[in-house]
């Protein structure tokens, strides 16, 4: 048996082929900044000693999958058929699971001990944003998505309906403009509402007075008094303070006048901006420009779902970029209304405190990154026989190496600190229970050795996002107990693990009817129960999944909050905007007291979480039932899937068969791809039908798309678009891949349309 062929162009580190790529991005890029240039052989010897020790144990976490996966399916084959579906006792089923050891035995209560964790983690709830780190100009936006602009994000959204005379359109229209200040104006006097039943409404001047009732401030807003209060006088000349008067928390003062006002209401900010020269400022008796909220408090930096990221170019481009973040060098020029634009980090934000003092607030959301998954490998580090890595080993050492940039102080030479604390925060995604997560726990710590850092500085935030996750999730927690800061739900990769699972056991309900399933809600509350229960609220976070259509804020500002009601302290959003019309659902719920009440509910149960969303026996669903769900499936999977491969974009906004945008990733591929591999390995459809469908729905996509000139439509020729290969091959191979995933396929699919340009 030949060996795998090594490039020539690969440089030969510590026994190691390193792509040129990566190989001239540590030495030139990454080693100087992160302070071990003169260690450089010591780094990839390092390197090595990793690859060595945990290469292997990866490759049996994975085999071990596998057997538990053939496992179920057997032990399904072998229940009784009632209609397509097998039959039997709840009961059996679980002496099963737990006799093949996908129920892992029972842990004694304990509370997660974890030290090191920054505010915006550990204490205070809000929205968290996700954006691929390999676009600079998103990756920018988001860290700089901790201050947004709430009229902004009212004015351009459907929160306002448009109707006539208060439409959009692509100048300041200054009707809208005061619907928008009066729906604001709501928002303050509910969160931060003036004394004696008074409303912002009525307010026509601000002012921050000393404890005499005097100005508190003077032209270069240096301290003029201590102990200042906010007091607005009113249209019939009273003058009142904020009902909680502790609310007030700083302001600034520029030539003589009030600028600013800060406000603090459940942990989160309100700047109060004020300025007369601004088109809604002049309009507004007390000058009110505009309202800034304190939105995305923590934003993931991905690595994984949303990045195209297939070999070793790839994976620089998104290295590249973290490490920009951490030092604070990089930005990105655009243009942008006719406007050539340069996007930067946002420095800090200071403010006089009350009683005098300086307050900074950070001017920027504080940072995760999200590694890849156990599953792919990379052709970025070879073995020495030649054989590709697994990207999370990369990403760990790769990420964190970045980090220290931050966690030596060397980013603050540019204005930017993301930890305050020291510690760096690594989300990992799709593992499959305890096992896993003490094998990364494992990794991190020899990173950790490699690097220089202190034990336990490189935290981890696991995704409650496959099902031996969920039903394990307190082993899990307990094995990260010094590290977990984060776990959440993600209904979509969560529903495409519960359908590969159990694809013995029967067709799956439709989609729609999957988010009433009973194991559904039971998932959604257990996590928020052991992540309470095992103290993870009081360090971490708690978090809820994406709101996946960003054209449609009036529904998410309606639906949303049921996210912090539900006792999540963050949820994720897809975009600055949403970050602003989110944040108010945390001044809504004081979610601390949210989770002290639900701790007190009766758990989700087991039986609940292992009820199989399978169709009832007897249910026969019409040929037009079935061929909407495979039109809305396929449609979903093809203007994913032909972005992902032609263009090498992993999360994009795609109309689904409605026309309505939706946010795409290989989450909700997986989903759609596993529903169609389920419906086929039960006869609910066939493959000529799944073909059909596909080849219509490519045609769809085409107009979809029909605008962009560099899209090239696979109706043309469907047996040569490599696009339209992949995503048919996702559904009818569907059943046959692990855990269901759609990184092989894709991931081959994405090498070969660049190999062949």
């Amino acid at each position: 048996m030949s060996s795998p062929s090594i490039p020539d162009s690969y440089a030969r580190r510590a026994g190691l082929h390193v792509a040129p790529e990566l190989d001239a991005f540590v030495e030139q890029e990454l080693a100087p900044r992160a302070g071990f240039a003169d260690r450089l052989d010591a780094f990839w010897e390092g390197f090595a000693g990793i690859v060595e020790r945990f290469v292997s144990r990866n490759q049996e976490l994975l085999e071990h999958r596998a057997e538990l996966q053939a496992q179920i399916d057997a032990w399904h084959l072998d229940q009784p058929l009632e209609g397509r579906r097998r039959a039997f006792p709840k009961t059996d089923y679980v002496s099963f699971l737990r006799e093949i050891g996908y129920l892992e035995p029972e842990v004694e209560p304990f509370e997660v001990d974890v030290r090191g964790v920054d505010p915006e983690i550990a204490e205070i709830s809000g929205p968290q944003l996700v954006v691929p780190v390999s676009n600079a100009r998103y990756a920018l936006n988001a860290a700089n998505a901790r201050w947004v602009s709430l009229y902004d994000a009212v004015y351009g959204t459907d929160v306002i309906p448009e109707g006539e005379g208060t439409e959009r359109g692509t100048s300041y229209n200054p009707r809208r403009g005061a619907l928008v200040v009066e729906y604001v104006e709501r928002f303050l006097d509910r969160v931060v509402p003036l004394a004696a039943g008074s409303s912002h409404a009525d307010a026509i001047t601000y002012d921050v007075v000393d404890a005499n009732g005097t100005g508190g401030a003077s032209e270069d807003g240096a301290p003029g008094a201590r102990d200042r209060r906010l007091v607005c006088e009113l249209r019939d000349g009273r003058r009142v303070e904020l009902a909680d008067p502790a609310c007030f928390v700083g302001f600034a003062s520029e030539e003589g006048g009030l600028r600013k006002v800060l406000l603090r209401h459940h942990g989160l900010h309100l700047e109060l901006r004020f300025d007369l020269e601004d088109p809604v400022g002049a309009a507004h008796p007390a000058g009110l420009a505009d309202v800034i909220v304190e939105a995305a408090v923590t934003t993931i930096q991905d690595c994984e779902d949303s990045v195209a990221a297939v070999d070793a170019e790839d994976k620089v481009g998104v290295y590249r970029n973290w490490l920009g973040l951490m030092s604070g060098e990089l930005e990105e020029s655009f243009t942008k209304g006719g406007q050539e634009m340069t996007r930067r980090l946002s420095p800090d934000r200071e403010y006089t405190a009350p009683d005098g003092s300086t307050l900074t607030l950070p001017g920027r959301a504080l940072m995760l990154v999200r590694n890849v998954g156990l599953l792919m490998t990379t052709d970025a580090v070879l073995t020495a026989a030649g054989e590709e890595i697994p990207d999370a080993i990369l990403d760990a050492v790769m990420t964190a190496a970045a980090a220290l940039v931050d966690l030596s102080g060397r980013g603050a030479e540019h204005g930017v600190r993301n930890s305050r604390a020291g510690s760096m925060y690594v989300v990992k995604p799709k593992l499959h229970g305890s096992a896993e997560v003490a094998f990364t726990v494992e990794l991190f710590a020899a990173v950790e050795q490699l690097l220089g850092m202190a034990a336990n500085t490189m935290k981890i935030g696991i995704m409650d996002e496959e099902r031996r996750t969920t039903l394990n999730l307190q082993q899990c927690i307990r094995a990260a107990r010094r590290r977990v800061i984060f776990i959440n739900t993600g209904f979509l990769d969560r529903t495409g693990d519960e359908m590969r699972t159990s694809l013995e056991a029967g067709p799956m309900v439709r989609k729609a009817a999957m988010k009433g399933s009973t194991w559904l809600s039971a998932y959604e509350d257990h996590n928020v129960d052991v992540g309470l229960r095992t103290g993870l609220a009081k360090v971490g976070q708690i978090g809820k999944g994406m709101w996946a259509m960003p054209d449609e804020m009036a529904a998410m500002v309606e639906q949303k909050g049921g996210h912090p009601e539900a006792g999540a302290n963050c949820a994720w959003v897809p975009s600055p905007t949403a970050a602003a019309l989110h944040a108010m659902h945390y001044h809504f719920v004081d979610v601390a007291a949210r989770q002290r009440a639900l701790a007190r509910r009766d758990p989700a149960t087991l039986d609940s979480l292992l009820e199989i969303p399978v169709q009832a026996p007897g249910v026969e669903l019409s040929a037009e039932e079935i061929q909407a769900e495979l039109d809305n499936n396929a449609q979903g999977i093809l203007g994913y899937v032909v972005r992902w491969v032609e263009h090498g974009v992993g999360c994009s906004k795609v109309p689904d068969i409605h026309g309505v945008g939706l946010m795409e990733d290989r989450a909700t591929c997986r989903i759609s791809s596993q529903h169609i591999a389920n419906w086929l390995h039960h006869g609910v459809t066939t493959k000529g039908q799944v073909e059909d469908t596909f080849r219509r729905m490519a045609k769809v996509v085409d107009e979809q798309n029909g605008g962009d000139p560099a899209y090239r439509p696979m109706a043309d020729d469907y047996g040569r678009s490599v696009a339209f290969q992949a995503a048919l091959a996702l559904a009818v191979e569907g059943a046959g891949q692990p855990s269901g995933y759609t990184e092989p396929i894709l991931h081959a699919m994405r090498r070969r349309a660049k190999a062949t340009g």
